[in-house]
């Protein structure tokens, strides 16, 4: 049932939020992220072969453990928009938005009447009849955030029209997307990368808009922080696990005989 959404809140109220990214369509692993202590996951249904049945259950899982669920959606879909929400999402990730129509279909998608246009329906996110349903509509307004990535060298440049119509909750950049609309691809630590996401970050803070980075290194991690970023994300649950499991078997290879 829709609840209130803590990192929106959390946001307004000037305090620190970190997340991760989750490509695995596994309950359990969605339960870990929060019980580890991160404020967010972002559900990946762009990259990931995740079928909306899975996908409902990741968000119960995230439910399970007051670990706020977003879900990033295949580029320019409005159906996998109304699929998340309805299965209880508390936001969408929309990647690749290039240009204010891009927002526009998705705030159309993402919202109800009077700022959008998502089609009605009951169901669990409204408990199955315990929300009376225009009051839910009206909460699930203020809840659900729009999260738009920029990951385009043409997104950067259009950002002053994006925001400038306003409707974004929070914009995410995609330094690895956007390496490669520069021609560079994963060179994200490339001058070109690193002063786009400058521009991103300042004209969020120009239009009040959060910005929501992806440290790949405590030292950028401390950076964004010392510009007044309050939203993380730290990386990819695949990435940190497979990670893990090399150093894992390379302490045990290293071991000294015994």
């Amino acid at each position: 049932m829709l609840r209130p959404n803590t990192v929106k809140a959390r946001l307004a109220a000037g305090e620190e939020v970190h997340g991760l990214f989750c490509s695995i369509p596994s309950p359990p692993l969605v339960e870990m992220i929060g019980c580890a202590g991160y404020d967010f996951a972002v559900l990946d249904s762009e990259h990931a072969l995740v079928d909306p049945q899975q996908l409902e259950n990741l968000i119960r899982a995230a439910e399970a453990v007051d670990l706020v669920p977003f879900v990033r959606v295949p580029e320019a879909d409005p159906g996998a928009i109304l699929r998340a929400l309805d299965a209880g999402a508390m936001g969408v990730v929309v990647p690749h938005v290039r240009r204010r129509a891009d927002v526009d279909a998705a705030i159309r998608a993402a919202r109800y009447a009077p700022e959008g246009m998502r089609s009605l329906n009951g169901g669990r996110v409204p408990g199955f009849g315990r929300l009376e349903l225009t009051e839910y509509v009206r909460r699930a307004n203020e809840e659900t955030m729009l999260i738009a990535m920029i990951e385009d060298a043409e997104g950067v440049e259009d950002l002053p029209a994006i925001l400038g119509g306003g409707g974004i909750d929070m914009i995410l950049e995609g330094a690895a997307d956007l390496s490669q609309s520069y021609g560079i691809p994963w060179q994200t630590r490339d001058p070109r990368v690193r002063e786009a996401l400058r521009r991103v970050h300042a004209e969020c803070a120009a239009h009040d808009v959060p910005f929501c980075a992806i440290p790949r290194t405590p030292e950028d991690h401390a950076g964004w922080r010392a510009a007044g970023v309050r939203s993380f994300v730290l990386g990819e649950e695949r990435g940190l696990a497979a990670r893990a499991l090399r150093d894992h078997l390379e302490r045990h290879r290293e071991a000294p005989d015994g």
